[in-house]
């Protein structure tokens, strides 16, 4: 539940790369030279390329992680169109992802079978004649992988993390977040209009009036409204303390009475629990009092259309189409829905990942790929420990603690050491809605049998060919799959400076995750643990106040303003990161000094490296979404508001005092 995830949102002629071609982790092309530097890097780093690459018609914004996403994607689209070919000689594995990728890309079959894969599930919510009877449908419906309402799952004992506990936490929005509900500005209650014709047209499309498909969408809306109410919101929930609410069974059934919860769990094939911990109690009182207060009827309607709304994907095309006009179109800003491939081998991923996975990783991870990102991790770890040891602000006690943190930070690199089997998964060729549900059901049986057992500290949360990195405060680890560890990020054949520039940089900012205002509570073992000592806590929040100031002035459009107090994680970790990428590469340089290249210092390569993977193109309705819900800053914003923390930048550009790319109170926690 308290996962970090760095980002997927991110002159000459500039070039625009092909989905096969190599990115170059630096590529002169790509700049603004009619830029200056220190008024604006990003557009001096990135200009070329953001005038080359607009947002493409399939997407809601546009950046090197997408480029890079997109490569993959290609590759894992050869991979499947391989193992779909019906041929007897194939092996389980092929067999597997290449037959629920056929069933998916059966476009024709699908539109033929209609909505007929539902009619039984939605004839038994319609058929309900006692509010009694909610809960028994709602464990009905985990039991086929759709965890409507709340979510319920494995997750680490806060206070014990070599143990698993079961966590129920809130759900059940349809918008992105609890914000979308309440707030009451012209956008929002625009969109607010804008989902509910979304949900009426759903209705329709399943052959209901338009008077009840109206009625239906705005009791749905409602109803949304006052889970909204209950729900924590996104800042609160970036505070650990507020998610560890541990309690037994009977003080569950206290809480929230209207569920039978030993029965709920029994029913859905959880183990048996002596307790849970609800990471939202007041969801779930509130929930309890709707399942009593809410009429039938609503329940009926709100049940159907997430059922359904959770299936549109693999429904016919008219329920594709009208889930993309409102997600892809209203809410994002995609002209045109992805291809259908694209589609697809999205699924296969998500469904099979490590199955796929293993294809991808033996295309794209060979030779001494894993060895070189190993070598600098450990530069990078180095850096850090050289950065706590020198922190001014810190008293001994405390630094010694976040020296053995340090210490204790594992690494993961590429793909698991044991790959997930995947045989008792039923997959066939004529059936993309069975094959989806049999490995949700797969999937959510695989995690409720984690429940009381030892930590499987192998486990990984993402899959190989992800273009993405996390740190795991609990398990105070930090994994990079193979899709991230591929050009621009990392380059077996660049320069140490580019590649510190741009996974150094990445892993770096994994690393200072562990010492962020989230992280920073978790002891060396995982465990949420005050370690600071008073006076050493005030002094970083002095420190991190200090960002959330910044941040906050930033501006995603004329009306919508970043959140410092939502992002001060991730912009700790890219300060942070940054900072000791430049550390590493410098300890390698005073070794062994290397020349410039391409026209650029090393520092300045490195520099230039950081700007470019961050360079994005947005839809103005991705970029607001971005602000208003996502931890991670705007590319810019990534990209200008670490260097003009930074004197090394000004120094390494010979930048003036009174230039816009220089602060006169900068900020810095590490």
């Amino acid at each position: 539940m308290s996962k970090y995830i760095l980002a997927l949102l991110l002159l000459c002629p500039a070039a625009s790369y092909a989905a096969g071609d190599k990115t170059p982790g630096f590529d002169p092309k790509a700049l603004d030279r009619q830029m200056d530097p220190f008024s604006d890097f990003y557009r001096f780093a990135c200009g070329g390329w953001l005038d080359a690459n607009p947002v493409p018609a399939d997407q809601s914004s546009w950046g090197r992680f997408r480029e890079l996403a997109e490569r993959n994607r290609q590759t894992l689209r050869n991979i499947l169109e391989t193992a779909s070919a019906d041929n007897p000689g194939r092996n389980a594995l092929d067999r597997q992802i290449g037959d629920f990728y056929a069933a998916c890309m059966d476009e024709t079959g699908i539109d033929k079978r209609g909505t007929q894969p539902l009619v039984e599930t939605l004839n038994r919510i319609d058929s309900m004649t006692d509010a009694k009877q909610l809960p028994g449908e709602l464990a009905k419906l985990f039991s086929s992988g759709e965890q409507l309402l709340f979510g319920f799952g494995p997750g680490q004992d806060f206070k014990d993390t070599t143990k698993m506990i079961g966590q129920l936490d809130q759900g059940g929005l349809g918008l992105p977040e609890r914000d979308y509900y309440l707030k009451t500005d012209q956008q929002s209650e625009l969109l607010r209009r804008q989902y509910a014709d979304h949900i009426a047209a759903t209705f329709a499309l399943l052959g209901y009036d338009a008077q009840k498909s109206s009625d239906a969408a705005q009791d749905i809306l409602a109803f949304e409204t006052e889970l909204a109410k209950a729900s924590q919101d996104m800042v609160s929930r970036r505070v650990p303390e507020n998610l560890d609410h541990k309690m037994s069974i009977p003080d569950l059934a206290k809480l929230a009475p209207a569920i039978d919860w030993k029965d709920f769990f029994r029913q859905i094939g959880a183990p048996k629990m002596k307790e849970v911990n609800v990471i939202s109690p007041d969801f779930f009182k509130r929930v309890s009092e709707l399942l009593k207060a809410t009429p039938l009827q609503t329940w009926k309607r709100y049940l159907t259309w997430h059922y359904v709304d959770s299936r549109a994907n693999l429904l016919p095309k008219a329920f594709v189409d009208e889930n993309f006009a409102f997600y892809g179109k209203t809410l994002s800003g995609a002209k045109e829905l992805r291809p259908r491939w694209k589609r697809c081998t999205d699924m296969v991923n998500g469904a099979l990942g490590e199955a796929l996975g293993q294809r991808y990783v033996e295309q794209t991870f060979g030779g001494n790929a894993k060895t070189r990102v190993l070598d600098m991790v450990h530069d990078l770890e180095a850096a850090l420990g050289k950065d706590i040891a020198a922190i001014d602000w810190m008293t001994p006690d405390t630094r010694k603690r976040a020296q053995e943190k340090l210490a204790a930070i594992e690494n993961k690199i590429g793909y698991p050491d044991k790959w997930r089997d995947y045989s008792p998964v039923r997959i066939s060729r004529a059936d993309a809605m069975g094959n989806a549900e049999n490995a949700q059901i797969f999937e959510q049986r695989r995690q409720f049998a984690q429940i009381g057992k030892p930590v499987d500290r192998q486990e990984w949360h993402m899959t190989p060919p992800t273009v993405n990195a996390y740190y795991d405060p609990q398990m105070n680890n930090i994994n990079f799959p193979a899709g991230i560890l591929q050009p621009p990020f990392f380059d077996n054949d660049m320069d140490d400076a580019v590649n510190f520039g741009g996974i150094g940089a990445v892993i770096g900012h994994e690393l200072t995750h562990g010492f962020d205002d989230q992280g920073r509570k978790y002891d060396a073992k995982g465990n949420l643990n005050d370690w600071w000592t008073p006076q050493d806590a005030s002094e970083y929040d002095k420190r991190s106040a200090c960002l959330v100031n910044q941040y906050g002035n930033y501006r995603a459009d004329t009306d919508t303003t970043l959140n410092g107090k939502l992002t001060l994680g991730e912009n700790t970790a890219d300060n942070g990161g940054l900072r000791l990428a430049l550390m590493a590469l410098d300890s390698k340089e005073q070794a062994a000094p290397t020349p410039k290249r391409d026209g650029f210092t090393p520092r300045q390569r490195l520099f230039l490296a950081w700007g470019q993977i961050w360079c994005t193109n947005y839809t103005p309705q991705a970029a607001r979404l971005q602000a208003l819900t996502d931890p991670h800053s705007l590319a810019k914003y990534r990209v200008n508001g670490v260097l003009v923390n930074m004197p090394e930048f000004a120094d390494a550009f010979s930048c003036q005092k009174s230039q816009p790319m220089i602060s006169e109170s900068p900020c810095r926690v590490w």
